[in-house]
């Protein structure tokens, strides 16, 4: 028999990631990705969650909204494995499910009531801007954290040789600016992640990409393994 259940959103992630491109694949691979979880009018209230400043990691359970309603396939290329390799949809945490639901385990910095909105500061995301949270649940690390489990393809964290340098005009903007302190360990930690598809990576001539980080637009060149950003320009002033 199947069946189907309704979800409540309690509340809505403000991120520094605007696209989903460049997002990394995992949380805590940057812990300088902050973002502030914003309640629902139905659930900002400090009953809600109090006692959660105890803990100092949660489990985030989200809705993939911007590719829920493009479908799904019972077999996902995992950019791991470079796109080349089809596994099951349950083999991976590909985000076109079923039912597209995501777990994310993120830090917990903070609880804050501001003009009578609660919120938690959250740092190590890897969440797009407007997600849609449907749960929080506290992480516990004795049951959570399992020593000697395997995990396949992605038994150790992503590296990669990338390295990044930062051209002088984006460099001083990092430095001028004083909204975002972490700014350019950001930029640098995303970019290390090599956000490229797949694809992209078998090409040895120099490309260019740009994403959006904050209010903020990144543009950068790789030439093999080095990225190169040289600009980095307020979408504001694009816009005027």
């Amino acid at each position: 028999m199947q069946q189907q259940f309704a979800l409540n959103v309690i509340g809505t992630i403000r991120s520094p990631y605007k696209q989903k491109f460049a997002i990394p694949r995992q949380p805590g691979l940057v812990p300088e990705a902050k973002a502030q979880l914003i309640f629902a009018e139905a659930y900002n209230a400090e009953p809600f969650i109090r006692g959660i400043e105890e803990f100092s990691h949660l489990w985030l359970v989200f809705v993939f909204h911007e590719t829920a309603d493009k479908g799904w396939s019972p077999m996902v290329r995992p950019p791991r494995l470079g796109g080349n390799t089809r596994k099951g949809v349950f083999a991976t945490r590909a985000t076109f499910r079923p039912n597209p639901i995501g777990l994310s385990v993120v830090q917990l910095e903070g609880v804050r009531c501001i003009n009578k909105q609660w919120q938690l500061d959250l740092a190590g995301i890897d969440l797009l801007d407007g997600t849609p949270i449907v749960d929080i649940k506290p992480y516990l690390p004795y049951s959570d954290a399992i020593p000697n489990a395997s995990a396949s393809f992605a038994d150790t964290a992503p590296e990669t040789a990338m390295t990044v340098s930062f051209s002088t005009e984006a460099e001083l903007f990092c430095l001028k600016q004083n909204q975002w302190p972490e700014l350019k360990t950001l930029i640098e930690k995303v970019l290390k992640q090599d956000p490229r598809p797949p694809y992209k990576k078998k090409h040895t001539g120099e490309q260019s990409y740009g994403m959006t980080l904050y209010n903020l637009n990144i543009q950068w060149k790789v030439t093999g393994e080095h990225h190169y950003v040289y600009a980095i320009t307020p979408l504001a002033e694009l816009a005027g």
